[in-house]
């Protein structure tokens, strides 16, 4: 095993499995003392190596730190930082800051929803697409702002949403189709 083990975690298709998220929780509880004053950092901890929250995860840090399951998923869920489903391989953010709101965000959001067939805070079943809202991305002076993969897609309009997503929707298809060949030879 590597001795970093942040490179131990194999991805399969973007995502993390089952044993390799409980194999990182168990390694990060094996770093806190077990006080309840670290359940914020445990929790930071887990999603930056996992990617989010698993239920069970919220369950073997509940048992270490000795709170209730409701105690740790209460604090879990007061704060926006953390998630509770794993993000899409192409993670789409829409800026709702006061300029891009002003600019037709909300409707950058509507049209996003449609031609991805999920809502905010949703992730794609095929595990491709993920969007979520955000107050503001820092880019004021290209509202509105849509952000794909880490890459900026400014001065966004609603008929603009689906041509954006032509690439990524593609290499996603992509994907699929090779996994279909490969799986058939």
């Amino acid at each position: 095993m590597p001795s970093n083990s942040e490179d131990s975690l194999e991805f399969i298709d973007g995502m993390i499995t089952e044993e390799q998220a409980s194999q990182a929780v168990a390694e990060i509880l094996g770093r806190y003392e077990k006080e309840k004053k670290n359940l914020i950092p445990l929790l930071q901890e887990v999603q930056t190596r996992v990617g989010y929250l698993p239920k069970k995860a919220l369950q073997e840090i509940a048992d270490f730190l000795k709170m209730s399951d409701v105690e740790v998923w209460g604090v879990a869920t007061f704060y926006n930082q953390f998630r509770f489903v794993p993000l899409g391989k192409y993670h789409t953010v829409v800026c709702m800051g006061t300029a891009c709101h002003l600019a037709g965000g909300r409707l950058i959001l509507e049209a996003l929803e449609r031609e991805l067939s999920i809502k905010v805070g949703e992730t794609a079943e095929d595990g491709n697409f993920s969007l979520e809202r955000v107050a503001c991305i820092g880019c004021c002076m290209l509202a509105p702002v849509v952000v794909i993969k880490d890459k900026i897609h400014p001065r966004m309009t609603p008929f603009g949403v689906e041509e954006a997503l032509i690439p990524y929707k593609q290499e996603a298809q992509g994907k699929l189709e090779e996994g279909k060949s490969g799986s058939q030879s």
